[in-house]
Parts: structure tokens; C-alpha cells; sequence
């Protein structure tokens, strides 16, 4: 399971027969049955891309999609939240994260061993406690962020709520290229045995990902110099452009 995540996070688009021979290639032997076995068990699907930590809550109210054609121009115009996986050595933990679209700086984080909404509405309000509220805050539709819990701070707060339409991929696009970047600079080269070892590790990482890493699309600058000393607007609408323009081809060709 482990080399599949890490597999996964290079090709989200490989299917079952891929993964399988990819792992074959590794040395591990293992066929296409039990392969397919454990990706439901992770919740991994080459069409929509992320770890299946989001299932919807069938009591829950889901709310449209906010930021179809939304050029964002600056911080705090929107936020989002997502859930992902870390490996330890003996089970897993949860980590959520709530990132500035604008900025990419990583707002607050927190990390659980249940996928209960506690843990992130803790990590919501942290965030709302430390920065000023954001006009529109994107999520997808898993039970965490639709239950009341979560969504009462939001309306609390009179902040728009907006949440993902299923199979659009994309649509939360920037906090993925974030957990693609938390794995593979830090979890998968540490091998975090505790959470407490990986709740220290990931306090030094989320500190170099916001003061020290410099990001292309932020003009090469890190996302603390953009959130807290000036605009960054160059890149910023046409790119996201171009993430409307490829979910609207994910959702195409999920309807087909």
C-alpha cells in the first residue's frame, strides 16, 4: 500500500493493470485481483484523483460550485480545505490542511487518527482565529466538511460556502499539488513511525513550505511573502484559467 500511494502520486492516472505491473517491475509479486483490492481499500481511482478520505454524508446539505470562471487576484478571496493520508509505520494518520488560494500559504493544518470532523474544524478555526476570513471557502463534499460542525463556523462567519461537484477533479487543484509536495519532500523521506513524529516533522516542513519555498507560478516567490507583503498577480488568473479549462475536460470525460 505504501508503494502504491507512492506510485499514485507520480501517476494518478494509472489504472489497475498499470499499477499492478508497476508494482510486478518493483519486485513485488502480486496480481491484478489483489491489486484492485487494495486500491478500494485506499480509495485510489485513476479518474478522479485523491485519496478516498471523502464520503459524502447522505443527511448532510452539499452547496454548489462557487469558483467556475473566478479569476483569483488576492489573498484571502478563497480558501480551501482537503484531507489526505500519511503512512506510519503501524496504520495511518489524517492530515488536513487549509491553504490560500492566491498565496498557496498553508493557513493551518491539523493531524488525527480518525476521520471524524473534529480535527478540522480545529484546524478552521485556528485559521480564522490567526488570519483575516476569506469571502468564499472551497472544499469538496466528504462528510468532515459537510457536517454541521464545519459548515456552522462558516456560516458563523458569513463566509460563501462552495464544495466540489463530483468528478472534478480539479477543482481543488492547488491544495493537491500541495499534498503532492508534502509526500514527496517530506513523509515518504522520513518514514514518520509515530504521530507525534510525524506531527514535529510536518511543523518543520509546513515552516520551509511557507518562508523558505519559492514557487514558480507565485513569480519565485514563497507564499508568505505573497500573503503577508504584497500581491502576486501575473500568473495567478491565467493559470487559473487553465485548471477550469482541464476539470471542465475531467468532467467531460467522466459524462461520456
Amino acid at each position: 500500500m505504501d508503494t502504491l500511494d507512492e506510485i499514485y502520486m507520480l501517476h494518478p492516472f494509472f489504472g489497475v493493470r498499470r499499477m499492478k505491473d508497476e508494482l510486478n517491475d518493483r519486485g513485488l509479486e502480486i496480481g491484478i485481483y489483489r491489486t484492485r483490492s487494495l486500491l478500494r481499500d485506499m480509495g485510489l481511482t485513476a479518474v478522479f484523483p485523491k485519496p478516498n478520505t471523502s464520503r459524502p454524508h447522505p443527511l448532510h446539505p452539499v452547496y454548489p460550485y462557487l469558483l467556475r470562471d473566478v479569476e483569483v487576484r488576492r489573498n484571502n478571496q478563497v480558501w480551501s480545505a482537503d484531507i489526505t493520508y500519511i503512512k506510519l509505520s503501524r496504520g495511518w494518520a489524517y492530515l488536513v490542511a487549509i491553504l490560500d488560494w492566491h498565496s498557496r500559504y498553508v493557513l493551518s493544518w491539523r493531524l488525527s487518527n480518525t476521520l471524524d470532523a473534529g480535527f478540522c474544524v480545529e484546524a478552521l478555526e485556528d485559521a480564522l482565529a490567526r488570519h483575516e476570513k476569506p469571502d468564499i471557502f472551497n472544499t469538496d463534499q466528504g462528510c468532515q466538511f459537510t457536517s454541521q460542525d464545519f459548515t456552522g463556523v462558516l456560516i458563523r462567519e458569513g463566509i460563501s460556502i462552495s464544495m466540489d461537484g463530483r468528478g472534478r477533479a480539479l477543482d481543488n487543484v492547488f491544495i493537491e499539488r500541495l499534498w503532492r509536495s508534502v509526500k514527496y519532500e517530506d513523509v515518504y523521506l522520513h518514514g514518520y513511525q509515530t504521530i507525534a513524529e510525524a506531527r514535529l516533522g510536518l511543523t518543520r516542513y509546513f515552516e520551509f513550505y511557507n518562508k523558505e519555498r519559492r514557487h514558480q507560478s507565485l513569480d519565485r516567490r514563497t507564499p508568505y511573502d505573497v500573503y503577508f507583503n504584497g500581491r502576486c498577480t501575473e500568473h495567478a488568473p491565467q493559470l487559473q484559467n487553465r485548471m477550469n479549462h482541464l476539470s471542465d475536460a475531467t468532467e467531460m470525460v467522466l459524462t461520456n
